[in-house]
């Protein structure tokens, strides 16, 4: 790097980290103003203001604040108290935001719950945070009456949009309660410290974990993210990601909402109307995902792709290799890709758009951001110890975990940890140890690698997480749901490249009893597992080889990949057109390695 590119590079950082680090601050030295009490402050500077859009409805300022308070009303009404959780399954509309809003002005946490789960995934994610009551969605019904056999507790359940057997109707009965500020007096007193939503993550491994998502890191995640894109009350952003994600229930809409600015929400992404809704709604920017970012780049020529409004794309997990065709060919000023965890304490930026890299800490602002690459057993999923029991630090270029170090300090609050609802699993995330007796670090369960100039860059997860259709697949999930199946003796699940498409999908090696019901099993994992879950390869094996110690080696199943020359077993494909698993020949190999079959 030259050293015009260098001072480019620093001055784009710098400018860039001082905005959000000025607006956080603001944050942490005000611990008794939440994220409610900021919004009637935005009502009084934006008032009639268009704050939310979407195909159902739309929301001012005032209309926002308004619901808010008659969801706070409601949950005062009904016994929710300061920490009690509703849980929350709807779609992506602004009554989503209002109705948490309004929840946690309550005192109440609010767990989002993702809308593709079924069964018994959607019942586990209920189950772990002990909700008093259960909104869902008219749309939802269906998918909600799968996992009410395995629910535990007894939550009273609420429907918004309809009033099926066994729930009340809640929208109704929001209409009829006061939409005028309620009372301080008549609220709990909430700090940035109290707990405000539950937020659900894969992690490295299991079911998923509800991570606690206090005030501070509500607002953190606002304010920061509004400073990084630099956004003003004029700028209209897009958000199509799902709402029970942070990128697009807190980052998106929050980060706007904290400028002054609109948000447009989509339900659902889609090649089809995307451009469309950027061009009608003259949105400035927008938040993405890396693979829906592919997802446009594969798709035909759309009229309207150029003819936008656009300055920024802020996202994360834009690979290097569409980079620079996705923002030419759509002609975007600006690319803000950033690395963070919903329950990390481990965040980067990359301010100046630098190609592949994930964010930038430079040397001389290293001291401010306790971030280490550790040297990383891929087989023991551990970090190397020296002959003192200490972690090795990786060198330059040197591929290993990446860790960021817990401090409970007021001055320091993004480095906090606040963990999940299961303690275990908080344990599980923490490093111990590490450079000295007694230090803590988060471990993110990526793998990454730095060089020279500060730039790090993503290389891989670590353990039975893979990503596909832009979600975090949990192998043991899958595992569960594919083995009892009959005449499934053993099942072992991981992620494997597919040319062309972003993230890895999921394949299922498995030894059966007796020839295995195709039919029968695609209907199954239909039923247990979500789309994004279901294994899109089936490889039929005679035995699974395990470790000294009997946990099942994928490394040499991830390497041998779904190509049916390179194994004697037969691969089955779970063809899209078709809708059925079909034997993997070479013919169906090549039009999947070409990029003839779309996913």
């Amino acid at each position: 790097m030259g050293l015009v590119q260098r001072i480019s590079s620093d001055y784009a950082y710098l400018t860039g980290v001082l905005r959000a680090l000025s607006k956080i601050t603001k944050v942490a030295k005000n611990p008794g103003r939440t994220y409610p009490q900021v919004v009637r402050q935005l009502v009084a500077d934006n008032g009639d203001r268009v704050a939310l859009i979407s195909e159902r409805e739309q929301m001012t300022y005032r209309q926002y604040d308004q619901r808010g308070d008659q969801y706070a009303r409601w949950a005062m009404a009904n016994g929710v108290a300061k920490g009690d959780t509703v849980a929350l399954l709807m779609p992506n509309r602004p009554e989503y935001l209002a109705a948490w809003l309004g929840i946690s002005r309550a005192g109440g946490v609010i767990a989002l719950l993702n809308t593709n789960l079924t069964a018994s995934a959607l019942a586990h994610c209920i189950n772990i945070v002990t909700p008093k009551h259960i909104i869902v969605d008219s749309t939802l019904v269906d998918a909600f009456r799968t996992a009410e056999p395995h629910l535990s507790g007894n939550a009273a359940l609420w429907c918004h949009g309809g009033a099926p057997d066994g729930f009340q109707r809640i929208d109704t009965e929001l209409d009829s309660l006061p939409n005028d500020p309620v009372p301080d007096a008549e609220l709990p007193q909430l700090n940035i410290e109290d707990r405000c939503l539950f937020v659900y993550t894969s992690g490295t491994t299991g079911l998923p974990k509800a991570a606690n998502i206090n005030h501070y890191r509500v607002q953190g995640i606002m304010y920061g993210f509004h400073a990084a894109m630099n956004l003003k009350p004029n700028d209209r952003v897009y958000v199509c990601l799902p709402m029970y994600h942070t990128s697009g229930g807190v980052l998106g809409p929050g980060s706007a909402l904290t400028a002054g600015a609109s948000v447009v929400l989509r339900e659902r992404f889609s090649t089809s109307t995307f451009w469309d809704d950027v061009v009608k709604h003259q949105c400035t920017a927008f938040v993405y995902i890396g693979e829906f970012c592919r997802y446009l780049l594969n798709s035909p020529t759309h009229p309207q792709e150029t003819k936008h409004k656009l300055r920024i794309a802020c996202g994360n997990g834009l690979r290097p290799d569409i980079w620079v065709d996705f923002q030419r060919r759509f002609r975007i000023p600006k690319i803000l890709e950033w690395y963070a965890a919903t329950e990390g304490n481990c965040v980067f930026f990359n301010f100046d758009s630098k190609v592949g890299s994930i964010g930038r800490i430079p040397k001389w602002m290293e001291s401010k951001f306790f971030v280490e690459i550790v040297r990383f057993d891929i087989e023991t999923e551990e970090p190397v110890r020296d002959d003192d029991g200490y972690c090795i630090k990786c060198e330059t270029g040197e591929i290993g975990e990446a860790i960021s170090k817990i401090v409970n300090d007021p001055a320091r609050p993004s480095q906090r940890f606040e963990g999940y609802s299961d303690a275990a699993a908080t344990d599980r995330k923490i490093l111990r140890d590490v450079f000295e007796k007694g230090d803590r670090w988060f471990r993110t369960g990526d793998l990454m690698k730095k060089d020279e100039m500060g730039y790090y860059y993503f290389i891989d997860r670590i353990g039975d997480t893979f990503r596909w259709k832009g979600e975090n697949v949990a192998t043991s999930e899958v595992s569960e749901a594919i083995t009892v199946f009959p005449g499934i003796k053993e099942a072992n699940v991981y992620g494997v490249r597919v040319p062309g498409a972003e993230g890895r999908a999921g394949m299922a090696a498995l030894v059966v009893e007796e020839e295995l019901d195709l039919n029968g099993f695609k209907h199954h994992v239909t039923q247990q597992l979500a789309a994004y879950a279901r294994p899109v390869f089936v490889r039929i094996c005679q035995e699974i080889e395990t470790t000294s110690t009997f946990k099942q080696r994928k490394l040499d199943l991830v390497k041998e990949g779904f190509n049916p020359n390179g194994t004697g077993d037969v691969i089955y494909f779970l063809h899209p057109e078709q809708q059925s698993y079909v034997e993997l020949d070479e013919t169906v190999y090549g039009d999947i390695v070409k990029g003839g079959v779309r996913f």
